[in-house]
């Protein structure tokens, strides 16, 4: 069974964009439902039109409990993209452990799937690409690909140079995501060109620079 607290990290609980983190149960559900109405916004109108009148409403809650929790809407939009990423890394980590790994592309193929199925199944995943690099908290995808990385060293026979590992990890995956974006742009189901083109795409980049025999390596 591979180690999915490699990908999940030591504690992905706490949100940085969160003024006042929730102490009870109650609390947490209302922020839960503060970020589950964001999360219909971006899907409505998109995350550029969100704001934190719009989340007040939807939530029907009112303003000032929103300005409990996110300073502005700003904030709201980083707590739902942490909220989005840390449940995209836990269903990667879920996949892995029901899956059969016998080579370490299996790994990069349940990455991939999982990110189709967020787009599909999680309300505002969209909002992971908010930002873009400029104003994000978390260099979000060189840390994942870190955390692959040290995933595919620790359970399979990999002979490759580490950093190489984790900078061609980082492309691939920027690749894959921005080909199953679009895809999700053309078709609200996905469009199946794209998510094949994407797996063929990130599986030959990887093969070109990593080597068809690293690629194939075996559980150790």
């Amino acid at each position: 069974m591979p180690n999915v607290d490699l990908i999940l990290g030591a504690d992905q609980s706490r949100s940085r964009s969160i003024r006042t983190e929730p102490t009870q149960r109650r609390s947490t559900q209302r922020l839960d439902a503060l970020l589950d109405a964001a999360a219909d916004i971006v899907d409505d109108k998109g995350f550029e039109r969100l704001t934190t009148q719009m989340v007040a409403e939807r939530a029907g809650a009112s303003i000032g409990t929103v300005y409990r929790y996110f300073p502005d809407r700003v904030a709201v939009l980083n707590a739902l993209r942490e909220r989005s990423i840390r449940r995209f890394r836990e269903r990667v980590a879920d996949d892995m452990e029901g899956a059969d790994l016998s080579t370490w592309w299996d790994v990069i193929d349940i990455a991939l799937d999982a990110g189709a199925a967020m787009y599909r199944d999680e309300p505002g995943f969209t909002v992971v690409h908010f930002g873009g690099r400029e104003t994000a908290e978390e260099d979000v995808e060189p840390e994942f690909a870190h955390r692959m990385a040290q995933l595919i060293e620790a359970e399979f026979d990999v002979d490759s140079d580490a950093a190489e590992l984790r900078f061609r990890l980082g492309v691939a995956i920027e690749l894959g995501d921005a080909l199953i974006s679009r895809a999700f742009e053309r078709d609200a189901d996905g469009d199946a060109r794209y998510l094949t083109e994407s797996k063929r795409l990130v599986h030959a980049y990887l093969a070109e620079h990593l080597g068809e025999a690293r690629a194939a390596s075996t559980a150790a």
